[in-house]
């Protein structure tokens, strides 16, 4: 809850500047001190008094005016607040921090702040759409910034589409909500809870030379472990191969082939409470691996090459799962989502899995952004937007927590 916490409020200079008047009265509604900081442009819309008026703080606008605090101004506020709102965030305000510009008091602000800085856009649709700011608002998401997304209707401008600053009820609901997720995540509340994580392809060698492999790089299963050490919890990561740097503070084990990851993951399983298998893990393997380099053969058009089973890591753990151990799949598809993902569930002995469909653009392999359906074992379905796939780590870990809560209850 924002009561009695600190809001800095980041006024640019777009026609719903108007519309912080609202947020700052909703804001003090709850018991949130606020501080106003505006851009030149903003003062052209509504004046500094007026949020001075409002919020019984002095507002800043100019980065070299008289310091109010004995600090630098932007460090002072940047550390005096528990989170920081950019409420209307225009086009180039979200293009300067997207590009690290800092050449006012907000932009210079927001670089030196640590909490949880959210964007609330407000401009033309055309604006909006337009790609370079697309591209921008997808930089500010993989940094780790939230952005609450405008809503449609008819402009100030006269023209209709998605641009109008989001409702004030949902921007202080999405606030508050931001905060108590990230304030959770700081007080390390997966303490005491160890990880089992799988990332990575796995290669299955044919030769010294060639291989059968898949187009994952890991980066789910890092972002997983990465956000599990955030969050005060133990993680063994093992990995197939990936260019990926091993997370700081991870157990992180190497293998290659599916073989070496499923015996990984069977010596270690007992010691872990939550397995996340998020290895895209080859399903065959070559019969035979020749041990010198396959030639060409010349005469030939076509050849055979004879695979096998490999162990299905999930399958196998499944039938060994114990007492209080939580089992979340993943499975990328390219059709009938929710089907694919019941049936995974109930053959594999799943809590929930984490499916998504490998065609849609920005999702799957490769990419920093996934958009992953959520299923478990009761029927419930649920679908992200495209996000960063470091934004989707947490949510994975949020349903662990609270399944973890909902058994010990």
């Amino acid at each position: 809850m924002l009561k009695g916490k600190n809001v800095v409020l980041g006024v640019t200079g777009g026609i719903a500047a108007y519309k912080a008047c609202e947020i700052i009265s909703g804001l003090k509604k709850i018991g949130a001190n606020i501080d106003v900081i505006m851009t030149r442009s903003a003062t052209e819309f509504i004046t500094p008094y007026t949020f001075q008026s409002l919020t019984g703080n002095a507002v800043v606008v100019n980065m070299f005016e008289t310091p109010k605090y004995w600090d630098m101004e932007h460090i002072s506020l940047a550390q005096k607040s528990d989170i920081l709102l950019v409420a209307p965030a225009t086009a180039n305000l979200i293009g300067k921090v997207a590009t690290g510009i800092a050449d006012d008091m907000l932009s210079t602000t927001i670089m030196a702040s640590d909490k949880p800085v959210v964007f609330a856009p407000a401009m033309n649709t055309k604006m909006f759409e337009n790609p370079g700011v697309q591209e921008n608002m997808k930089t500010l998401l993989k940094r780790g910034y939230h952005i609450i997304p405008p809503k449609g209707g008819m402009l100030a401008c006269g023209d209709e589409g998605q641009g109008k600053l989001q409702e004030v009820s949902i921007i202080l609901e999405e606030l508050e909500r931001i905060y108590d997720k990230e304030l959770q995540r700081e007080n390390k509340d997966l303490e005491g809870i160890k990880f089992l994580v799988t990332a990575g392809p796995t290669r299955e060698i044919i030769d010294p030379v060639r291989f059968l492999s898949n187009h994952s790089t890991g980066k789910m299963g890092y972002e997983i472990a990465k956000a599990i050490i955030k969050r005060g919890g133990e993680v063994k990561l093992i990995s197939g191969p990936s260019g990926l740097e091993a997370p700081e503070g991870a157990d992180t084990v190497l293998v290659e082939s599916a073989e070496e990851m499923f015996e990984a993951v069977q010596e270690s399983y007992p010691w872990c409470d939550v397995l996340i298998k998020s290895a895209a893990v080859s399903d065959y393997r070559p019969k035979t691996r020749e041990g010198q380099k396959v030639k060409k053969d010349s005469r030939k058009e076509e050849i055979q090459l004879t695979l096998v089973r490999n162990p299905d890591i999930l399958f196998e753990m499944g039938k060994i799962k114990g007492p209080g151990k939580i089992h979340v799949g993943f499975a990328a598809e390219t059709e009938k989502i929710k089907e694919h993902g019941e049936e995974k569930i109930q053959k594999k002995n799943l809590d929930f899995i984490v499916a998504n469909d490998v065609t849609e653009e920005g999702a799957g392999f490769a990419h920093h952004t996934n958009i992953v359906h959520f299923i478990d074992k009761n029927g419930d379905h649920s679908k992200t937007e495209k996000v960063e796939k470091s934004a989707i780590a947490h949510e994975i870990l949020d349903k662990v927590l609270l399944k973890k809560k909902s058994e010990n209850s």
